[in-house]
């Protein structure tokens, strides 16, 4: 799965001070509503619900809020690398600097189970997440995360 099916080169950010679990939530929230004062709040709340259920910390570093919405039509994701490491209780105990936060069309169950799969997948190579850490700026996080070529070179490696 390309991570451009999911992803804006707008809705990819270094996030500087993240603060708490919950003001990334918020930030990634803000990203995959377009900033909307209405649907803010309810992707925000939408998050932070299913971060209570468990945490979406996957390990080594890397969180994947997600939540299913009637807000979209279309599956959208958010990418956020944080300046500093925030707690989002993942089970190997370490603080999460890469979010890659994820709505999904309510309707849409096994398709959001798919990208989900998909992006542990993508995220459990070290080269990929090294790369994302080492990434000098934004646009360098865009190229890493939007140039489908590189990904399908990665996958098959």
């Amino acid at each position: 799965m390309p991570l451009s099916d999911l992803l804006s080169a707008d809705r990819i950010v270094m996030l500087v001070a993240p603060g708490s679990r919950d003001a990334v939530l918020d930030s990634a929230a803000r990203l995959l509503s377009g900033n909307s004062p209405t649907m803010t709040p309810l992707l925000g709340r939408a998050l932070r619900e299913r971060e209570q259920l468990g945490s979406t910390g996957i390990g080594r570093g890397v969180a994947i809020p997600h939540a299913r919405s009637g807000a979209f039509h279309e599956p959208r994701a958010a990418f956020l690398r944080l300046s500093s490491p925030v707690d989002f209780g993942a089970a190997d105990g370490e603080s999460v600097d890469l979010v890659f936060a994820m709505c999904v069309p309510e309707h849409l169950v096994e398709q959001h189970l798919q990208f989900l799969s998909g992006l542990v997948e993508r995220f459990s190579d070290a080269a990929f997440r090294d790369a994302l850490r080492g990434a000098h700026d934004r646009h360098a996080l865009q190229a890493l995360l939007l140039d489908d070529v590189g990904q399908s070179t990665a996958a098959s490696a």
